[in-house]
């Protein structure tokens, strides 16, 4: 049986929502960004090794994802693309071999991860981020690769360096067969954004002491021979840049409301800050100028990598937090990646939980960063030094990500919403019905609910997908809700008002 008590939806307008009293107003929902790198390269957090079934693979995807979810997260950052390979369905590039153990073999039964991971990720109110590394065709140059990979179809792209094989960046064609992947990813997928890691030009590796030089002699020679007046390193930096522009202009072209993100090494320059002693040079080892990037607007977010505490002074977290968030003009979203791995390993690059709790709480506080990212979710899933205990503390109120409003400016119109009792709940508890009004443009990605019990709002974030919310035991005596729709790109529209009777 089913006794439906009408809540009559609060006869507000958008100008009267904003004019209302503060009695009616329920505050505004946390904006903070939570997110998670989940490494596919070596097998690093998913899958567990690589043939696994079918089942197995997803049954450990899920339980990353739960995690997430049940920590109060909302995005995870999945690895795709880790050498010139795919972790999804395409007929441009090799299944991996992280998912089958042979690269090019698919997977046995057929599924698509990535699409499976978008869909279970926004079930669960995350955001789902594509990872792509730009450049890197082998980890292992030893290792036999597929009839269709870029090092067989392609060779002449393709450079040896150290244990690698590396795609050549100053290849035009190189940023093309990027550009393809990623393309055909926004095209075919409903993800969120996607990531480009720090890996540009390779980390410089030695040889008997000796720095072993990129192979791109004769591409720079070549280069010169046609009229070229940049010196090696600032050639290098312009192969990287071209990638980034063209990146970030494709994606935009296809999916505006897609983010573009990019994670580089945390430290820009050594003596840059002026504290900052140690490190590797961004700048003129990696041929990455995120600095320019940043301030130039061709990123959507940046996540740099401050695996460091807060001490000491030559490596330090909050002063390169600090420089970074001086370098945002253009007020993108900083989002420093932070060093769970760090959390189990010995010796004096060891970090605590404390450190993250810490640098989770001066994120917070300095001006321009609203969020961070983990590296990474092995660590997250094994509660080392009870890191998911604290992060369940620190994450205790639901927070959306950040808005981007350089995407786009218009939020959702105000929701349908109704409120009834409902016996097939199993205790006839109040259900919460909303859904966008008929013909609204917007694509939601969340709904805020809040429920008002003795004077007191609690908030409440669910996925775009859902369209109702059983009320609680602690919300069973809610005198108010309000409904609020969330679109794509993080703007929330009109609360809709609706009341007990």
């Amino acid at each position: 049986m089913r006794i439906a008590l009408a809540l009559v939806a609060l006869p507000l307008l958008a100008a009267d929502a904003q004019s209302a009293p503060d009695s009616l107003r329920a505050p505004t929902a946390l904006r903070e960004f939570r997110g998670v790198w989940v490494a596919t390269v070596r097998n690093m957090d998913w899958p567990s090794r690589p043939g696994l079934p079918t089942a197995d693979q997803q049954l450990e995807l899920l339980a990353i994802l739960d995690r997430a979810a049940a920590l109060r997260m909302n995005a995870i950052v999945f690895q795709v693309r880790t050498e010139a390979d795919a972790l999804y369905e395409s007929k441009y590039e090799p299944w991996s071999r992280y998912l089958t153990g042979e690269q090019g073999k698919p997977p046995d039964p057929l599924w698509d991860p990535l699409e499976f991971a978008v869909t279970e990720a926004h079930k669960r109110g995350l955001e789902l981020h594509a990872w792509f590394n730009p450049y890197r065709a082998a980890f292992r140059r030893e290792e036999p690769t597929a009839a269709s990979h870029v090092s067989r179809s392609r060779p002449s792209l393709v450079v040896p360096y150290a244990q690698y094989l590396w795609m050549d960046p100053s290849k035009p064609e190189v940023r093309q067969l990027m550009q393809r992947a990623v393309l055909d990813v926004v095209r075919r997928y409903d993800i969120d954004a996607v990531h480009i890691d720090d890996y540009f030009y390779p980390y410089p590796e030695l040889s008997a002491g000796k720095k072993i030089e990129f192979p791109d002699a004769t591409a720079y020679a070549a280069y010169r021979r046609g009229g070229g007046q940049l010196d090696r390193a600032h050639w290098r930096r312009q192969n990287v840049d071209a990638l980034i522009r063209v990146f970030y202009t494709a994606v935009k072209a296809e999916k505006a409301w897609v983010k573009v993100g990019i994670s580089p090494f945390g430290i820009w320059r050594p003596g840059v800050p002026a504290t900052t002693e140690a490190g590797i040079d961004q700048y003129d080892e990696l041929f990455a100028d995120a600095r320019k990037w940043l301030r130039e607007g061709t990123l959507d977010y940046v996540a740099p990598q401050l695996y460091w505490p807060v001490q000491p002074p030559e490596q330090s977290y909050p002063v390169l937090l600090a420089w970074w968030s001086e370098q945002n003009v253009m007020g993108r979203h900083l989002w420093p990646g932070l060093a769970l791995y760090k959390l189990p390993i010995t010796g004096p690059r060891r970090m605590r939980a404390d450190d993250i709790v810490q640098e989770i709480q001066l994120t917070r506080d300095t001006p321009g960063a609203t969020g961070h990212i983990h590296f990474n979710a092995t660590v997250l899933m094994r509660n080392i030094d009870g890191i998911a205990d604290r992060l369940a503390a620190s994450y205790a109120e639901p927070a959306l990500v950040p808005a981007s409003p350089w995407l786009d400016r218009m939020p959702p119109g105000r929701p349908i919403a109704a409120v009834a009792r409902d016996s097939a709940t199993g205790a006839d508890r109040f259900v919460v019905r909303f859904a966008p009004q008929e013909g609204a443009k917007a694509m939601i990605g969340w709904w805020v609910l809040q429920s008002r019990v003795n004077g007191t709002w609690r908030t409440t974030i669910l996925p775009g997908v859902e369209r109702r919310y059983i009320l609680k035991d602690d919300e069973a005596d809610a005198d108010l809700v309000s409904v609020i729709a969330v679109d794509r790109s993080g703007n929330a529209g009109v609360a809709a008002l609706v009341r007990p009777r």
